[in-house]
């Protein structure tokens, strides 16, 4: 009996020491300390099929609404409705149909200088002029238009277009408590965004998202326009939304404002 229980004693002390010899080996260091090998937990493959079905899902949802989300429209209670003018043809014709439909007083374009044209001192060389020469050929009376151009763009092309319509409120003692922007499809929330910095919270800026003609808006990712436009877009507004730091503007005090 006695010898009975020796041998198990010693038999799970051997045990023992062999399961911490092998802890032993597998945590031992290599390359003085460099490298050390352990045990870890893996996904089985039910695990791994979880997991795809989970990023499938994710995906899925979100190219079912991260369209809408960008494309957004969301008016506010105004007399001006602003259009940027590089949405050209199929821009020019929503105005036209939301200056009737919403009862404004005053349409502006907005813009740059045209495709290809990095500075421009000729208000014809911006979008904003030729949106305002197709708008009037659509029947909106030139003492309701007006052409607001930016003559100078390197980057951020929005925001500039922005600022330009808030120096010419400025010059003509305009103090508007709300403008609805309509702009193209996927850009209206970067717009809505870049508008609102730059007009300050005075302004309420209400947004109308045009649908581009080149694609099914509710299956955008049926063809390469719709890819371009989404991506493209959504990588603008997270940049707009959390990279984007305008400078600050001069008081006549010389201190500073948003």
């Amino acid at each position: 009996m006695n010898t009975d229980i020796k041998g198990a004693h010693l038999t799970g002390e051997n045990s023992l020491n062999s399961l911490q010899n092998i802890d032993a080996v597998r945590t031992s260091p290599k390359l003085w300390g460099v490298l050390v090998r352990k045990e870890r937990w893996g996904l089985s493959w039910r695990g791994r099929a979880a997991l795809a079905l989970a990023v499938l899902l994710a995906g899925w949802g979100l190219a079912l609404n991260i369209h809408p989300f960008l494309a957004v429209t969301h008016r506010v209670p105004a007399r001006i409705l602003v259009v940027e003018g590089w949405t050209h043809y199929f821009g020019a014709a929503a105005a036209v149909n939301e200056f009737k439909a919403g009862h404004y007083e005053r349409l502006l374009a907005t813009g740059g200088p045209r495709a290809g044209m990095r500075t421009s001192s000729s208000r014809q060389d911006t979008e904003a002029w030729q949106s305002a020469e197709l708008l009037a050929k659509a029947g909106i009376p030139t003492n309701d238009l007006q052409a607001v151009p930016s003559c100078f763009v390197g980057r951020d092309r929005t925001y500039n277009s922005a600022l330009a319509l808030r120096d010419w409120f400025r010059k003509r003692g305009l103090r508007p408590g709300g403008i609805n922007v309509l702009t193209e499809d996927a850009h209206a929330r970067r717009t809505r965004l870049l508008f609102q910095e730059a007009l300050g919270p005075d302004i309420e800026v209400g947004i109308i998202s045009a649908a581009n003609p080149d694609y099914d808006a509710r299956h955008w990712w049926r063809s390469s326009a719709g890819v371009r436009e989404v991506i493209d877009e959504g990588i603008a507004y997270v940049y707009a939304k959390c990279l984007f730091w305008p400078a600050k503007e001069k008081t006549d005090g010389g201190s500073t404002t948003d």
